[in-house]
C-alpha cells in the first residue's frame, strides 16, 4: 500500500511539476524571438527569418471547451484566389493559442494558414480536431474569408510538450487524423510519462513524416519530459518517415520556437515542395547533419 501511494504521489508530482512549467512561462513565445535566437546554418537563418507575407488575424468565439478559434494567415488571401497550406497548432500544457502569437505570425508569413485555440490540457487531440473541423467548414462557406482558400492535401501539424502527444493523438485517434501530411514534435512527452498522467498515445500508427526536436538541458526537460533515451525509444516506436535531433544547451520553454528555423522549413519542404528547405534534412549533406547547434541528429527519411 505504502509504495502504491508513493507512486501516486509521484505522479501527482509530475503532473504539477508540467503543469507548473507552463503556467511560469508567459508569454510561452516572445515578440521578436528571431533577431535574438541564433542560427548554425544558411538554411536555418533563412527560415528562422520572417517570410515575405504580410499577416493578418481572425477569431471567433466558439460554445466549445477552448473558448474561439485563432487564426493567422497571409493578408493577400483575402483578396487573391490562390489555395494556402494550413498548419494545425497544438498547446503545451497551461498555454495557450494566444500566449504563442509570434510563433503563429512566424509561420503565417511564411504562407501558411495557422489555427489554434485556448485550450490548456491538449493532450488527447480532440481540440486540435474541433480546430481541423473549422476550417473545413469556412472553407465551404461562402459568407467566409477563407472560402476556397484553404488547401487540405497540404495540411500540416505541430505541437510542445504536452501538445506534441495532442498531436500524436489528433493524428491517431481523431476522426480526420488521416487527412494530416507532416508533423513536427517539439519536447513531446515521453511514452511512459504520457501513460502515468493519462496522456496514452500510440506512436507506431503514425502514417505521415515526422520532425522531432528536444533540448539538452534543465532536469525538467532531461530527466522528466524527454530523456534522451525515453527519445530514442520514441523514435523507434514511429514507422514513418522520420528525423530527429536536440538543440545543444536550451531547456523545456525555448524548444518551443529556438527550433522554428528548421520547423519552418520542414513544412516548406513538406507541404510546399520547397526544394532550399528540403536541402536542411536530406542530399549528399544535410545542414541538420553539420549545424554544430544540434546534436544526436537521426534522419530516416
Amino acid at each position: 500500500m505504502l509504495k502504491i501511494i508513493g507512486k501516486l504521489l509521484s505522479y501527482i508530482g509530475m503532473f504539477f511539476a508540467i503543469l507548473l512549467a507552463g503556467t511560469t512561462n508567459q508569454p510561452a513565445v516572445y515578440d521578436g524571438y528571431e533577431e535574438t535566437v541564433e542560427s548554425g546554418g544558411f538554411i536555418e537563418e533563412k527560415y528562422l527569418n520572417k517570410g515575405s507575407y504580410e499577416v493578418s488575424y481572425f477569431e471567433e468565439d466558439t460554445s466549445e471547451f477552448f473558448d474561439k478559434y485563432e487564426v493567422y494567415y497571409p493578408s493577400e488571401l483575402e483578396t487573391g484566389d490562390l489555395n494556402y497550406p494550413v498548419i494545425v497548432v497544438a498547446n503545451g500544457t497551461a498555454t495557450a493559442a494566444s500566449t504563442y502569437k509570434p510563433l503563429f505570425e512566424h509561420y503565417a508569413s511564411w504562407g501558411f494558414v495557422v489555427i489554434g485555440n485556448e485550450d490548456e490540457g491538449s493532450w488527447s487531440g480532440e481540440s486540435t480536431e474541433k480546430c481541423l473541423e473549422y476550417l473545413i467548414e469556412k472553407n465551404g462557406d461562402t459568407d467566409s474569408i477563407f472560402y476556397d482558400k484553404l488547401d487540405f492535401e497540404r495540411l500540416g501539424i505541430t505541437g510542445h510538450s504536452q501538445g506534441g502527444v495532442a498531436v500524436i493523438n489528433a493524428m491517431t485517434k481523431q476522426p480526420n487524423g488521416d487527412m494530416y501530411k507532416a508533423a513536427a514534435l517539439l519536447s513531446p512527452a515521453n511514452e511512459e510519462l504520457s501513460d502515468k498522467l493519462g496522456w496514452s498515445y500510440d506512436a507506431g500508427k503514425i502514417k505521415v513524416p515526422v520532425f522531432i526536436g528536444a533540448g539538452t538541458s534543465g532536469e525538467f526537460e532531461t530527466e522528466t519530459v524527454i530523456p534522451f533515451e525515453k527519445l530514442e525509444l520514441l523514435y523507434s516506436h514511429i514507422n514513418s518517415p522520420k528525423m530527429m535531433m536536440r538543440r545543444t544547451g536550451i531547456g523545456h520553454g525555448r524548444t518551443l520556437y529556438y527550433m522554428s528555423g528548421y520547423v519552418t522549413a520542414w513544412f516548406r519542404w513538406q507541404l510546399c515542395g520547397d526544394n532550399e528547405a528540403e536541402k536542411a534534412f536530406v542530399g549528399d549533406s544535410p545542414e541538420i547533419i553539420n549545424n554544430k547547434l544540434y546534436q544526436d541528429q537521426r534522419i530516416d527519411l
